[in-house]
């Protein structure tokens, strides 16, 4: 376990090593980042970001005490020249009995609004689910839509709360289908597009399991689990820009997302429904998985489909997910057709 003044120390080397990154990202209009990122600088189990006018502590393995959190608040305050509270949450082993939890000043509990590139986004230290409303590390993934939507059509699957859909609609997208099983983040995403002043005609959201959405855009047979199960019937359609963002492993009635074993069923009918000469921005956070190995996986898949690509490229997290050995659990790509 680490002791309090080795994480406060490392905390501050983190963020000197920053600096030069956080004066890029404040001259742009960006006031949300990674100030501490677990084992690749010192602290494992433990990170902490700024959302805007508020610091979001998480630890994964042992929690840390009150006067902790205030400690590393205090180190991150003095290094910003702001004063933000901040709110801890606990995701790890149960602290032992009598342990001192951290009480955060109601200010780090209400609805906040952080900003990237000028974009506005809501955020929320603690709410129904567990993870953050923005996902920070995707950044780099973001800039690349914002580079790309201008004009374009635009598919964003497993949506969550639409950060990505909203940063093309800004960027100029002339539509944008946003779709995710979770209505609750959703409902985020809607606001987050109202507080950009996006049109509804450019920006829609779509309640369903991806799959049968996906495939019947592609022009694929979705496999019905039971009459019982319903799924919004959908046109064949072809997108501009496809951004595919799946989560590690996920089954539910109309299949199994498995970004390990089987990424090809979500990534051919993503090349099936773009349109000629399309862009498909891809994720895959599972560190276990080889960067080259999947490219050459998506390269293969995207031939026997009949869409060869064009290009593949990588598109590298920015410098506030560090790690090891120069690659990052997120692998993100750009791919053409």
């Amino acid at each position: 376990m680490i002791e309090p003044h080795q994480l406060a120390a490392a905390l501050e080397q983190a963020i000197e090593r920053r600096a030069p990154l956080l004066q890029q990202l404040h001259a742009a209009g960006t006031d949300c980042y990674r100030l501490l990122h677990g084992v690749a600088e010192g602290a494992p189990g433990v990170t902490l970001d700024r959302y805007g006018p508020v610091l979001l502590l998480q630890t994964f393995r042992n929690a840390l005490a009150a006067q902790v959190v205030e400690r590393l608040r205090t180190v991150a305050c003095r290094a910003l020249t702001l004063d933000l509270p901040i709110a801890c949450n606990h995701r790890g082993t149960p602290p032992p009995p009598g342990f001192v939890e951290h009480a955060p000043a109601p200010e780090a509990l209400a609805e906040n609004e952080c900003h990237e590139a000028g974009v506005r986004f809501l955020v929320r230290a603690r709410h129904r689910g567990q993870d953050p409303w923005v996902f920070l590390d995707l950044r780099a993934g973001r800039s690349a839509v914002r580079s790309l939507a201008a004009g374009r059509s635009v598919l964003n699957l497993f949506a969550y709360t639409c950060a990505i859909g909203v940063a093309a609609a800004v960027a100029g997208a002339r539509r944008v289908l946003n779709v995710d099983f979770s209505q609750t983040a959703l409902d985020v995403g809607v606001r987050n597009a109202e507080r950009n002043g996006i049109a509804n005609d450019r920006f829609t959201v779509l309640r369903s399991d991806c799959i049968p959405v996906l495939r019947q855009l592609a022009g694929l047979p979705v496999q019905r689990p039971g009459r019982n199960v319903p799924f919004p019937r959908i046109e064949v359609q072809r997108f501009d820009l496809v951004v595919l963002d799946p989560p590690r492993l996920a089954k539910g009635p109309f299949g199994t997302v498995d970004v390990v074993n089987d990424y090809q069923s979500l990534w051919k009918p993503c090349v099936l429904a773009l349109a000629e000469g399309g862009v498909l921005i891809a994720t895959n956070h599972v560190p276990e998985v080889d960067e080259a190995g999947w490219h050459e996986d998506l390269r293969r898949c995207a031939a026997k489909a009949g869409r060869p690509l064009q290009s593949l490229e990588s598109i590298a997290v920015d410098a506030d997910f560090p790690s090891f050995d120069g690659k990052p659990p997120l692998k993100v790509v750009l791919a053409r057709v």
